[in-house]
């Protein structure tokens, strides 16, 4: 896959404790960008974070909460990212999808690193 230039960059921002299908909703999203056949995805997990509920999820030492923000970025042309869109509307159910233009300075698969 040949990937330089203009493209779009996807994020979606939810909570760690989002599920799509009985699956974290993270994994649900990586793995549905694979099975369409997208460059790649990566998983983000937050620190600190609040959303539209304006509660504010954070770390703490003695807490035992796992719902941090977790955000799912995906950069791949216009066309690619657009195929994704109407998934992500039925998978994200509480949660932000933002896409900004971005350009691809370099992008480099080597086949035989495949495993």
């Amino acid at each position: 896959m040949k990937l330089e230039g203009k493209a779009k960059m996807l994020r979606i921002h939810f909570g760690e404790d989002d599920k799509w299908q009985g699956k974290p909703l993270y994994q649900a999203i990586v793995e549905k960008c694979r099975e369409l056949g997208l460059a790649g995805a990566t998983v983000l997990r937050g620190f600190a974070g609040y959303g539209a509920s304006t509660l504010v999820r954070r770390t703490h030492m003695l807490s035992f909460s796992r719902d941090l923000p977790v955000m799912v970025s995906v950069i791949d042309s216009e066309e690619n990212i657009r195929r994704l869109l109407p998934l992500l509307d039925e998978m994200v159910g509480e949660g932000l999808i933002a896409m900004s233009n971005v350009e691809v300075i370099k992008y480099t698969h080597e086949e035989s690193k495949r495993p």
